[in-house]
């Protein structure tokens, strides 16, 4: 004979196995500390003026 389930319960375990996984998707892409933030905008940052500096002409008087 089949077993009796109770669909509430299923139902909210669904939802909540989906909550999780998106909290954990969420840590992965936001979870970084400070520190590293900080770090990767100054590492850009540093980058982009690199780059500039390499121009052959000024992109304000043209």
């Amino acid at each position: 004979m089949a077993e009796i389930i109770n669909l509430r319960q299923v139902r909210k375990a669904r939802e909540k196995a989906e909550r999780e996984a998106k909290a954990a998707e969420n840590r992965v892409l936001f979870g970084r500390p400070k520190k590293a933030k900080t770090l990767a905008e100054t590492r850009k940052a540093i980058e982009a003026t690199r780059h500039e500096g390499h121009r052959l002409t000024d992109p304000d008087k043209e």
